[in-house]
């Protein structure tokens, strides 16, 4: 029995719809590999768990950078891992469609990259589509009417900026300032005003415990442990929602900054539209407090955030894959699938 399966693989997290079952897989796109076998330990959650606690000939891979794949194999590895869990094992040839959403700026080498993974990993016909029509569509956005659907997608490596109109994207910007980012800039306040050096996950714990895009009444505060960089022994100390806020901001004025771009950049008629209908947010950086009232700050148009923000992707991609006819004019290449040969 065929199924069709949609992706949104992310620099974060990967996601997987099947036909009929909805997301089945919602894991993080990490690999621990042992260097001296070449063999994978452990794919997902399980990854994740090892990332910063592992010794020496143990590597924790992340095999996307900034939307892109930057290690092929190990990405076919964890597509291959995905792909077999959700049919419990078997292979994946029955699958015969699977859609996978991509940056909206990629190269068509890159893009080539990322059907040949899926190829490899099993399915037997790829399709690509960029994010931000699979997240308007995942967020049920009216995208074939003439009218201007604004998404932002801030996910781990990029963030997607897209108007949307009649089916097409008329004009879009993809940055690599995203959750990853935020979270270096956590790491860096660390180091420069605490002297503490702490790894990523203790950077995503405080961004999503207290960070905040803008002042709010409440005064957060998290204990946080690490290396002091002085004696190189643990230490402890408590950081305020403040110091997250002034670590966050520059990159965060740089997503609103190319916002505004996007909206410069807009026909007239369809950002009259965009001020009546609102800015949509979806991407797990939309779950930062407070960054749907930084935006509308700044543009002076209304934004909120979707319904289940980390999800419109994926099901953006299930929409196509189960709908295909339908929506085989947003797919990059309709006409030419990749298919594996037998």
């Amino acid at each position: 029995m065929f199924k069709n399966v949609g992706v949104d693989l992310g620099t974060a997290n990967s996601l997987v719809y099947v036909s009929g079952h909805g997301i089945v897989i919602n894991e993080p796109s990490i690999a621990a590999v042992n260097n001296k076998t070449g063999q994978v330990l452990a794919i997902g959650e399980e990854a994740k768990k090892m990332v910063g606690r592992t010794p020496a000939h143990i590597s924790v891979i992340r095999p996307l950078t900034n939307g892109v794949i930057s290690d092929f194999e190990m990405t076919q590895e964890i597509l291959r891992h995905f792909l077999k869990k959700v049919s419990n094992g078997k292979s994946f040839f029955n699958y015969h469609r699977a859609v996978i959403g991509v940056p909206s700026n990629l190269t068509e080498v890159e893009r080539k990259s990322v059907e040949d993974a899926l190829l490899g990993a099993g399915a037997s016909k790829a399709y690509v589509v960029e994010e931000p029509l699979a997240a308007a569509l995942g967020a049920r956005l009216p995208i074939n009417e003439p009218t201007a659907n604004l998404i932002v997608d801030i996910g781990g490596g990029t963030t997607e900026i897209a108007v949307i109109s009649m089916g097409g994207i008329v004009t879009a910007k993809s940055i690599k300032i995203a959750g990853d980012k935020f979270n270096e800039d956590i790491i860096r306040l660390m180091r420069d005003e605490f002297k503490l050096v702490i790894g990523e996950p203790t950077a995503e714990e405080l961004k999503y415990a207290i960070g905040t895009a803008l002042p709010i009444e409440q005064k957060l505060e998290l204990a946080v442990r690490g290396r002091d960089m002085s004696t190189g022994l643990p230490k402890e100390v408590v950081v305020k929602d403040t110091h997250i806020r002034a670590a966050i901001s520059r990159s965060l004025k740089s997503v609103t900054d190319a916002i505004r771009e996007v909206v410069e950049a807009t026909p007239p008629e369809l950002v009259g539209d965009t001020l009546k209908r609102g800015i949509h947010l979806c991407g797990g950086g939309s779950l930062l407090k407070g960054i749907d009232k930084l935006i509308e700050k700044e543009l002076m148009v209304s934004a909120f955030v979707i319904d289940d923000p980390l999800t419109c992707v994926a099901r953006g991609t299930g929409v196509i894959a189960d709908n295909f006819e339908k929506y085989a004019s947003i797919i990059d290449n309709p006409l030419r699938p990749r298919e594996i040969s037998v």
